[in-house]
């Protein structure tokens, strides 16, 4: 019997150590055991500073700063990613004359690396629903998706660059964004490896290299 007199008690003291001091403000502060970095010297953001004079934390920018990123993607020892923040050229991050139409050409090289890049791009962002060849027969058109254009369409082939550019990066119709996936740089990739597959679609014997035809049947 006086094991259910303990029991009760046991019960009684645990509810009143969960639920009686519930709401109630501790006058210390708890013991900290492992701090787990919780007090680190570092200043967060707009908070004071007494190092400074204006006692301000957050420092204002040197006159003359500008805004600076890395890599563009195309020349030797750059990779394709693209954080700059000042991209003031219309041409290379908008597609855009300057005029404000849409822009014929390419703003980088088109070099073999740059190519091959965009044949990467396009097989994972662009295959699926354009197919392979640009034709518009993609894995999602089976599935009773709406069709792709095909690039091979005249009125694609006389298309500005530019415009293409504006189309990966703002989407059209039921295609989306993919500014997302692909940086500057990678969309301008995409539109020249879609200019290569055109070309290839309506390619003659006179566009290989004379040393190259021999393998041709």
């Amino acid at each position: 019997m006086r094991y259910a007199y303990y029991t009760l008690a046991f019960v009684v003291v645990l509810l009143i150590s969960v639920m009686g001091f519930r709401g109630m403000k501790a006058t210390q502060p708890p013991i900290e055991v492992f701090p787990d970095m919780d007090h680190q010297a570092k200043y967060k953001p707009q908070a004071e500073s007494k190092f400074f004079a204006d006692a301000r934390a957050d420092r204002p920018m040197p006159a003359g700063t500008v805004p600076y990123g890395r890599g563009t993607g195309v020349e030797p020892g750059r990779d394709f990613h693209d954080p700059a923040f000042l991209r003031a050229d219309d041409f290379r991050y908008a597609g855009k004359a300057a005029d404000g139409s849409f822009a014929r050409g390419f703003p980088v090289p088109v070099t073999k690396e740059l190519l091959q890049r965009g044949q990467g791009r396009y097989a994972i962002y662009c295959a699926p629903c354009h197919g392979a060849l640009g034709d518009g027969n993609g894995i999602t058109k089976p599935y009773g998706m709406l069709a792709a254009a095909t690039y091979h369409d005249d009125r694609l082939r006389g298309m500005a660059e530019g415009e293409i550019f504006n189309t990966i990066t703002n989407g059209k119709n039921t295609m989306l964004s993919y500014a997302d996936k692909l940086s500057p740089d990678d969309r301008w990739a995409v539109v020249a490896y879609v200019r290569a597959l055109q070309r290839a679609r309506h390619a003659t014997i006179a566009d290989v290299p004379a040393d190259q035809r021999g393998g041709l049947k």
